[in-house]
This record gives C-alpha cells, structure tokens and sequence, in this order.
C-alpha cells in the first residue's frame, strides 16, 4: 500500500471534495481519498501494483483539480 499526499489549490469548496473522492475512489487500486478543503489537500491510499501516483495525478488533473 502507498500513500499519496497532493495539494490541488483549485479546490474550494464541498463539492470540490465530493468530485475528486467519487472520481478518485472509482480508479482500480485506490483504497482510500480524503480531501481537506481548507488545507487544498488530497490524501489518497493506493495499491501500487494497480495504479502509479501519475496516473493518479493524471486522473486529477483531467477532473480539474492539478496537483500543484
């Protein structure tokens, strides 16, 4: 298991948060995404034989939230 932390400074408010968990959480491998809205912050627990942290910023980036 790896961990991930981002910060994504597009991020605002709670829908923000409810997009980027939904979208992350769907990505095979991914077992856990938090997002801390006051912070900009995603936190986001993943099977590294299923997934890489690029593919994962890819997916962000792509929903509209780049890692910064």
């Amino acid at each position: 298991m790896s961990v991930l932390d981002l910060t994504a400074n597009d991020i605002s408010c709670g829908h923000c948060k409810a997009t980027i968990e939904g979208d992350l959480a769907q990505m095979p491998g991914v077992s856990q995404v938090d997002v801390y809205v006051d912070s900009k912050a995603v936190h986001v627990a993943y099977d590294d034989g299923s997934t890489t942290a690029e593919a994962i910023k890819a997916k962000l980036a792509d929903i509209g939230y780049p890692a910064a």
